[in-house]
Parts: structure tokens; C-alpha cells; sequence
């Protein structure tokens, strides 16, 4: 069995607890090089990934390529584009983290460089195998919803004190702010139950002192299908709503909580470390039915590590990639006009 070399750029917060444990959990992977050029990053580097080679810049990477048979994009938001074209030039299949690029325009630049390399090219958009996401899914594909109607969506977090960091001191115009960041994730689980927008209004705020973009958001988007759906980004909400709330002609689904395939990596442990990975007990299942007729109904395990499996597919078989880079451009589009509308109701 071919084993793929898989350079990993950047080795902050996406790159070493989202990346590349998964793509170490994949047995058709290993983490043969990790870009960085924190020395502290690159020693935990070594210690998690004996063997692998860390790199100081990226350009030393596409300067000698052999060797590598894929490489993954984790840097900060307004380096994915840049990147991901310079690796498709120099003929490696690329997998970026969310969001795709800054613009739309921007995003069909990266797959225009893919179709000239004839290399693959997808976005690691992990929110569709999150367990609640793909309970939801579940209960639309087999009616138990019947026709929905509204998707209530949130991602809300308490941290009234900033962290610093790029993602809170920088502007929009470095893919800063809890649109891009949390926006990219509700708006592409939108679009993928319920297909495209005709009608976009947005919120955006800046609540807290020192950071340079938004950290407040709502969306209400009108889907081409008749469906809406409202979603809120916050890490200033002091009480946090439900996951999905979603209402349909029959029935309705409501759950709290966040799936705890990140705080499991978060916390050190990896798939296939010999415990049951992604499964959310029964006390946390969402309730499915209507007023005074509800019960709780399993929750569909979550599975990161299926977007690295059809990865490997991809790349050694030919087989479709797990998101494709279209969908993120669709979704860039949404958060584009998304921002526009927020800035033209507050002038």
C-alpha cells in the first residue's frame, strides 16, 4: 500500500490539532514535513511526528518538492490563495483550510491554477462531518422533519476578554473577524442542505476593545429553494443558544452543544487511539417532534477523519475530493455580499 507524503504549512492551532493528527490518522498518510518557522513549533513537531522534516518558509518547500505527494495549507486566511497556487505550480495536490481565499474572484484564481497543473484541489470545510451536522442531514433525508422550513444555526462563544492574535487584531482585509472564521462554516452547512441564495442580510458588529474586525454576526439568507436560514456568530454571547434549531412542516430538531471531535484533539487524543471516537452520549441527543410530542433521537457519530480518507481516495484512485473547491467559492460569494449588506445598512 502507497503511503503519501504530506507537507503540512503552518503549525499553529489549524495545522497541529486539526491537520495533521487526522492526516496521521489516516493509514495511507504520514506527516513527512510540517512548514514553520517557530522554533518552539517545529521541536513540538518533532515530537509528535518523529522523522519528519520541518522547513522554515515555504518557498524552501516548492524550491525541492520530491519526496511530497500532497500538501496542506493552514497558515494565516490571507496567505491559503498564494500558497495553494505556488504548490499547484510546482505540481502538488493541495487541501486548504477554510476560507478557501478572501474573494470569490480570489478562489477561482486557485482553481484556475489546479486546472492548468491537472492537480487535486479541495478545502477542508471539517463542519459537514460534525455528529449534529450530520444528524440533521439524516432526519432531512429521511422525512422525519418533513419539509423544512427554517435553519436556525449558531456557533457562539463567552470571551468578553480578547486572546490577541491575527484572527482578533486583524482587519477584514486580512480574512480577520467571525464571519470568515465561524461564517465559513455556517454558510457552507447551509448551502450544502439547502442549495443557493437569492436574498442575503447580514449583521456585523465589533463589540470588544482592541480587535480589528467583527466578533458579532447574524446572517438571514433566503435559499432559491424557499428555504431561510439564520445564523449567528458570536464570541460575545453570555448565554449561549442552541446548535440548530431546525423547523420543518411535520416536525422540529433542537440541540445544544458543540461536537466533541475538537476539544477530543484539543485535548490530546486521536482518532483511532482505542476509544470510541466522535460518539455524543445519549444526555446530549437533540429532541426530535413537536409541541408536547418530542424525544430524544441518537446523534450521528462525528468523523473528521473521513474528509483524509477521501483525500487518500482522491489522490490514489482518482476518486471525487470530499469538498469541492466550487462549493467554497460559493460560499465566499455569500460572505462577500453578506459584508456589503451589513456596510450598506449601517451608512
Amino acid at each position: 500500500m502507497r503511503e503519501l507524503n504530506v507537507a503540512v504549512i503552518g503549525y499553529g492551532l489549524a495545522g497541529s490539532v486539526f491537520h495533521a493528527p487526522l492526516v496521521a490518522a489516516e493509514p495511507r498518510m504520514r506527516v513527512a514535513a510540517v512548514v514553520t518557522s517557530s522554533a518552539e513549533r517545529g521541536d513540538r513537531a518533532r515530537h509528535e511526528y518523529p522523522g519528519v522534516r520541518v522547513i522554515a518558509r515555504a518557498e524552501d518547500l516548492f524550491a525541492d518538492p520530491d519526496g511530497i505527494d500532497l500538501v496542506v495549507v493552514a497558515t494565516p486566511n490571507r496567505t491559503h490563495a498564494p500558497l495553494a497556487i505556488q504548490a499547484l505550480e510546482v505540481g502538488l495536490p493541495v487541501v486548504v483550510d477554510k476560507p478557501f481565499a478572501l474573494t470569490a474572484a480570489e478562489g477561482e484564481e486557485v482553481i484556475a491554477a489546479a486546472d492548468r497543473a491537472g492537480k487535486l484541489l479541495t478545502v477542508f470545510q471539517n463542519r459537514r462531518w460534525d455528529s449534529d451536522f450530520r444528524t440533521v442531514r439524516r432526519l432531512i433525508a429521511d422525512g422525519s422533519l418533513g419539509t423544512v422550513r427554517r435553519f436556525e444555526s449558531r456557533f457562539e462563544r463567552w470571551r468578553p476578554e480578547t486572546k490577541g492574535g491575527w484572527r482578533e487584531a486583524g482587519t477584514a482585509a486580512d480574512g480577520a473577524g467571525i464571519l470568515y472564521d465561524l461564517g465559513s462554516h455556517l454558510v457552507d452547512q447551509a448551502l450544502t442542505l439547502f442549495g443557493p441564495v437569492s436574498d442575503i442580510y447580514c449583521e456585523l458588529d465589533t463589540r470588544r476593545e482592541g480587535v480589528g474586525a467583527d466578533d458579532d454576526a447574524f446572517l438571514a439568507l433566503t435559499h432559491a429553494s424557499g428555504v431561510h436560514s439564520h445564523l449567528w456568530m458570536s464570541a460575545v454571547a453570555p448565554q449561549l443558544g442552541p446548535r440548530f434549531r431546525v423547523l420543518g412542516s411535520t416536525s422540529g430538531y433542537v440541540t445544544y452543544g458543540l461536537d466533541p471531535q475538537e476539544e477530543a484533539l484539543r485535548s490530546g487524543r486521536r482518532p483511532g487511539d482505542g476509544t470510541p471516537w466522535g460518539i455524543v452520549e445519549a444526555a446530549q441527543w437533540g429532541l426530535l417532534g413537536a409541541e408536547g410530542d418530542t424525544h430524544p433521537t441518537p446523534t450521528e457519530p462525528g468523523d473528521y477523519p473521513a474528509f483524509y480518507t477521501q483525500v487518500a481516495d482522491a489522490v490514489l484512485h482518482g476518486a471525487p475530493v470530499p469538498v469541492n473547491p466550487r462549493d467554497a467559492v460559493a460560499t465566499l460569494n455569500v460572505l462577500e455580499q453578506a459584508r456589503a449588506s451589513a456596510i450598506t445598512a449601517q451608512a
